[in-house]
């Protein structure tokens, strides 16, 4: 006697969850923080609690009481402003090293997330690049030769309204 298979039948609640499942859990806990919803015991909770949740009801019953009425998102291509700006902040990069990013952070990463995400990228590249030649006493600056390719690398691909992310670097700004 055969059994049936299950494979349809298990609830969504159920499933498996991967790391790409929990990232916007814990970005959507850090908001939280942000805001004020949190404290940080609670956060440190329940980011502990995400990270090691299994299932997609392990990683709802984290954000439980911080979930708002999904309303249906547009997604919408970035504006030829958006994408100038947030190329800006990769091109910036090259001739201010983090200063140019880090201006760009404090005055326009309000304007869409689109523009943050990409300044944010593109200071935190720059933070990396900086401790990377301090700790090294210098020898890490070699690797500024080979930034300027990646920092105009991301800003073509800003202009193209693709999101970019820099390989082998710290998350400092989020």
């Amino acid at each position: 006697m055969t059994t049936p298979t299950t494979a349809g039948m298990v609830p969504a609640s159920a499933l498996r969850v991967s790391h790409a499942d929990r990232e916007p859990v814990v970005e959507r806990l850090q908001q939280a923080y942000a805001e004020g919803r949190l404290d940080k015991a609670e956060l440190d909770l329940r980011l502990h609690l995400a990270m090691t949740a299994r299932t997609r009801a392990d990683l709802d019953a984290v954000l439980y009481d911080l979930t708002e009425p999904q309303q249906p998102r547009t997604q919408t291509d970035p504006t030829a402003e958006q994408r100038l700006l947030a190329a800006l902040a990769h091109f910036l990069g090259i001739f201010t090293l983090f200063a140019g990013p880090l201006v760009m952070m404090c005055t326009r990463a309000r304007r869409t997330p689109y523009v943050r995400q990409h300044i944010a990228s593109a200071l935190n590249f720059q933070l990396t690049l900086l401790i990377v030649t301090i700790v090294t006493f210098g020898v890490g600056g070699i690797a500024y030769a080979v930034a300027w390719i990646v920092a105009g690398v991301a800003a073509l691909l800003a202009l193209a309204g693709t999101p970019f992310r820099y390989p082998f670097t710290l998350r400092i700004v989020r």
